[in-house]
């Protein structure tokens, strides 16, 4: 074994004693054999610089923040939850289900890219805090990161600006609202130290450089507080906290000052011991010895004895000036109450200005509850602190790791239109976590989404039913309304026409005519109603001839109204007349499903409202009913001799394994092919499975031969056959 080797396997078991130590100590346990069990399967699956790391990982949690064993182990677990590999069950066949929980948490939170925290940090805490779970997860990604940034000393230069960024943007907030000031001052200090290294260095310095006067200073300030204090019997320490580097040059900034203008550099806390039914009255005797001796500063007296704060902190808090005019801030409180604020409890960030929602209040309460109760008598409280931080959001990625911000129960539907409206418009599906997914696909926090869209997708009516986001609804709204006037758009011409064939004027005059006779406002809902066949265009023509003051060419004779109607029809025939060809564009059309034409068919097409124009077969059981009702909605077809080479018509069943764009390359490769004409193409996919169904046009059977074969190539397609009609 090498000398490194040796002396990380030496530290690992130093560290490891003072892991059982720091254990038994602070959390008062006896269960040694389950992190001894954890501790041998960290060496053996890990590397000896990983195992060392964890367990001082793990020696933060027991020694800093008082927790068990579960939270321990879970530390230990900390490489395996980052590479990914975590075997559930085998976690939780060695180490149980809270463990197992622990891990798993780990292994989410280990996805998420911390890369640009800064540009959304509030985000990316609250996504943390979700994705924790309990608060034993929260504890162990801090400390974890904690520990991190203590051993950062040999890294580039570039990792260590990384880190520390997000350290202090991301981690060190976390530690801040959840009361972890120590761990919170730490984290900024040594963030400080790689981003702002000459500051650091200044103010390090200046505090070295005055360490032994300060000391002096405390000394004979407490010394009249101690004889007072010891005659009146009470059992006390005293304390003296320094401020932080990085909370001294904040200061220094905000209050424009110079490091020897900072008047409170540290404050002297003072803790008395006593039982809880007494503790109050103590703390106020204590504080009447303190303003005896000093003069206070009235507007300075912060009581939270009487009434603690929202957190539940409690304590007293005072400044006082010495006799030579220098101001000290003086904290008293007892054990109790000095245990709850170092166990992690929030007693220090709300003073300083933050305004944090209810929400993470009551959750901060019911962690203070979990972390001053023992393991035995907390496991199903800690089974319930679940962090239902804010139950009205949900936090979801983009491909490329942007943060995305939506309403909790928010659908696939709704992240599309988040992205842009565009996007939501013409969204087919996607795929979530890599699984594909349908439009109603409800997201949950930490999801990876992706998004499917097609150019013939619009939005629809039934989209506002499950649907939960107001830009959502919104933007579909809106669509629905342009959509309303195309078809409007649509009832209008078929007016115009109709009235033409009538040899009535289409003028303002009649349309308000129309627009009292059916009860509407608006000439846009008169159109749309026509477009929907939702108005009898016979009865119309007979309200408006009724109407009409007698006009040439307009009179209601039977033998006029025929040859104009012959005369008409001769026109429209002229004037609406499709060819049916191989390739079509901009026109809509489909073969109807009813009689389905094949080349050589006599045929004609009818103008559909949202299926565009269906071809149909002169001798279609419908087609009699359709002409004489809607004689202005009919266009003459027929095929030309590129079509009508086509002599068969096969339905072609494609089905396999979902893949990004699949879709597009079996339509590629049939589109190709100029002895394949494709009529109609239908897809839908569930669970990374898809199927579909293609109608082909072929000249013989051998062209389908050959495109089987194509097709069975492609990646993903594993099923094809044709059959023919």
């Amino acid at each position: 074994m090498n000398t490194l080797a040796l002396n990380i396997e030496k530290e690992i078991s130093r560290h490891y004693r003072g892991l059982l130590r720091d254990y038994h100590k602070h959390s008062g346990f006896h269960d040694q054999k389950r992190i001894r069990k954890a501790l041998e399967y960290a060496i053996e699956n890990s590397s000896g610089h990983h195992v060392l790391h964890v367990i001082q990982v793990a020696r933060i949690i027991a020694r800093d923040m008082g927790m068990g064993s579960s939270a321990v182990i879970g530390a230990l677990l900390i490489p395996e939850a980052k590479a990914a590999k975590s075997d559930r069950n085998k976690i939780q066949k060695l180490f149980g289900d809270e463990v197992a929980g622990i891990v798993e948490s780990l292994v989410n939170i280990s996805g998420i890219d911390t890369s640009k925290t800064s540009l959304h940090i509030e985000s990316f805490k609250k996504l943390i805090l979700t994705l924790a779970g309990d608060i034993q997860v929260l504890l162990i990604i801090i400390a974890d990161r904690l520990q991190l940034m203590r051993s950062m000393e040999n890294s580039s230069k570039e990792r260590q600006q990384k880190l520390a960024s997000e350290s202090f943007n991301l981690y060190a907030s976390l530690a801040h609202r959840l009361g972890l000031y120590s761990i919170k001052s730490e984290l900024e200090d040594i963030s400080m130290m790689y981003l702002e290294p000459e500051q650091y260095s200044f103010i390090s310095e200046k505090l070295a450089n005055t360490t032994r006067k300060r000391n002096r200073f405390i000394r004979e300030f407490i010394k009249p507080v101690k004889e007072k204090l010891d005659k009146l019997g009470v059992e006390y320490e005293v304390k003296g906290r320094l401020k932080s580097v990085h909370s001294i040059w904040n200061k220094m900034k905000v209050q424009e000052v110079e490091f020897e203008e900072v008047y409170d550099l540290f404050a002297i806390r003072i803790i008395i011991d006593s039982d809880q039914e007494h503790e109050r009255a103590l703390c106020w005797q204590v504080y009447s010895v303190i303003t005896d001796l000093y003069t206070p500063n009235p507007n300075r007296l912060r009581d939270w004895i009487s009434i603690p704060k929202a957190n539940g902190y409690e304590s007293l808090h005072t400044t006082v000036v010495t006799p030579k005019g220098r101001w000290v801030e003086v904290q008293i409180r007892s054990r109790r109450m000095n245990e709850y604020a170092e166990k992690g409890m929030a007693a220090h960030w709300m003073y300083k200005g933050s305004s944090p929602d209810k929400l993470m209040d009551k959750w901060l309460a019911r962690m203070r509850d979990a972390l001053e109760e023992p393991e035995a008598d907390s496991k199903g409280l800690m089974d319930n602190v679940k962090l239902s931080l804010s139950p009205e959001e949900i936090f979801v990625f983009t491909p490329k790791g942007d943060l995305k911000r939506l309403s909790a129960g928010a659908t696939l539907l709704d992240f599309a239109f988040e992205i842009h409206s565009d996007v939501g418009a013409k969204c087919t599906g996607g795929r979530v976590n890599h699984k594909n997914v349908t439009l109603k696909h409800k997201l949950k926090n930490g999801d990876m989404v992706e998004v499917m869209t097609s150019k013939n997708q619009r939005p629809k009516q039934d989209w506002l039913s499950f649907v939960v986001c107001s830009k959502s609804k919104n933007r579909i709204k809106i669509s629905l309304n342009e959509e309303k006037q195309k078809t409007s758009e649509i009832g209008k011409e078929i007016l115009k026409r109709r009235l033409r064939n009538w040899k009535i004027s289409f003028d303002d005059h009649n349309v308000k005519k129309l627009l009292k006779h059916y009860g509407l406002k608006y000439a846009r809902d008169l159109y749309y109603r026509i477009s929907e066949e939702k108005i009898d265009l016979m009865e119309l023509k007979a309200f408006l001839l009724k109407e009409e003051q007698p006009v040439a060419g307009t009179q209601p004779d039977d033998n006029k109204e025929k040859k104009t109607g012959s005369k008409t029809a001769k026109t429209s025939a002229q004037e609406d007349f499709l060819i049916i060809e191989n390739k079509v564009e901009n026109i809509d059309y489909k073969l109807s499903a009813c009689c389905k034409p094949r080349p050589g068919d006599r045929i004609f097409g009818f103008v559909t409202i949202k299926d565009g124009i269906k071809v149909h077969r002169m001798d279609c059981p419908n087609a009699r009913q359709m002409i004489r009702r809607y004689p202005y909605r009919v266009i003459q077809t027929k095929w030309t001799e590129s079509a009508s080479g086509f002599v068969l018509i096969y339905r072609l069943k494609v089905s396999g394994r979902d893949e990004m764009g699949l879709v597009n390359r079996i339509t590629e490769i049939i589109s190709q092919d100029k002895e394949l004409n494709m009529q109609s193409v239908n897809f839908s996919s569930k669970d990374g499975s898809f199927s579909g169904e293609i109608v082909l046009l072929v000249r013989n059977n051998s062209y389908i031969e050959g495109l089987t074969r194509r097709l069975l190539s492609i990646k993903g397609v594993q099923k094809v056959s044709a059959l023919a009609e």
